[in-house]
Formats: C-alpha cells, structure tokens, sequence
C-alpha cells in the first residue's frame, strides 16, 4: 500500500502544479477569488494531515486565512509537497497502521493510510472544481488523469516565468 500512496502524492504534486501553472497562465482565472479560496482549502486540508501523521503542531489560526493572491499560495504548495516527499521516503509499511486522533474528529482513531488516501482523495475532487471554474472563466485545464501520468512519472513543473497579478489592494 505504500508504494501506491506513493504514487498517488508524486501524482498529486505534480497536477497541483499543473492545476496552478494553468490559473497563474490565464489573467481571469489568476485573479479569481473562488479559486483562490478553493486552492488554498485543499491546501489546507492536505497540511492538517500531512502535520497530524507525523506529529508536528499544526495551528488553524495561522493556516486558516486565504491569501490575497495565488503567489503564497504556489509557495506553500511547493514547501508542502517538499516536506511530504522527505516524509513519505522515511515511512515503512507498518507506520501505515499507526492512529491519528484530531480534536476535528472527537473519538475516531484513524490509521494514518486512511488519512494519507483521504489527503489524495479530497484533494482530488476538489481539482475538478478548479478545473470546471477555470473552464467557466475561459481558461483550459491541464491533462491530469493519473494513467497518463505514471508511465513516465513527471515531477511537478513550477512555471516560474509565470506569475500571477496581485490584487490591488481595498
């Protein structure tokens, strides 16, 4: 099973990636307000368990706020897909096993492979809305189907050429 959610998070990482470089590409779209808010939900998702398996501190109040821009936003991703993939190196099958407890989720334990496939699976979902909102805003989303992906496994690839407009300021 760890080889899979291997898989599943070098996937993951490389269309959150795709997803963002496509938005940052279309001015609209970078600008949009939704899909900011949305891209940072599913960042902030994956950050909650990606910090809960492994134990380390993870404070709402800092996390919680959207960004005013998709800038910090490319940031985070790019340092929380650097951290899980030291993370997930490090892990054995067994560690799959261990629970998780979260005050979100009073009295359920949950195995840590069931919270790594729900990072994948929620994240997942949440990218099709991405995709359907910058299609609404005239963009075109990236390819992202997983059996095109790991025949050749890409890593993710940051367009740093490219860069979203800030939003003015209120």
């Amino acid at each position: 099973m760890l080889a899979m959610l291997r898989d599943l998070f070098q996937h993951q990482a490389y269309v959150d990636a795709a997803m963002i470089n496509a938005i940052r590409r279309h001015e609209i779209a970078a600008r949009d307000e939704a899909l900011r808010v949305l891209l940072h939900h599913i960042l902030l998702a994956h950050r909650f368990w990606i910090h809960t398996g492994q134990g380390l501190p993870f404070c709402v109040e800092d996390e919680a706020a959207a960004p005013d821009s998709l800038e910090p936003l490319v940031s985070r991703y790019r340092d929380t897909q650097q951290q899980e993939r030291e993370w997930l190196a490090r892990l054995e099958e067994p560690d799959l096993g261990r629970t998780l407890e979260s005050t979100f989720f009073p009295g359920r334990r949950i195995p840590l492979r069931v919270a790594l496939m729900q990072v994948c699976l929620h994240s997942h979902g949440h990218r099709s809305q991405c995709a359907t909102r910058l299609r609404q805003l005239g963009g075109e989303p990236p390819v992202l189907d997983f059996i095109l992906w790991v025949q050749d496994r890409p890593d993710p690839m940051w367009d740093d050429r490219v860069s979203a407009p800030d939003l003015p300021t209120a």
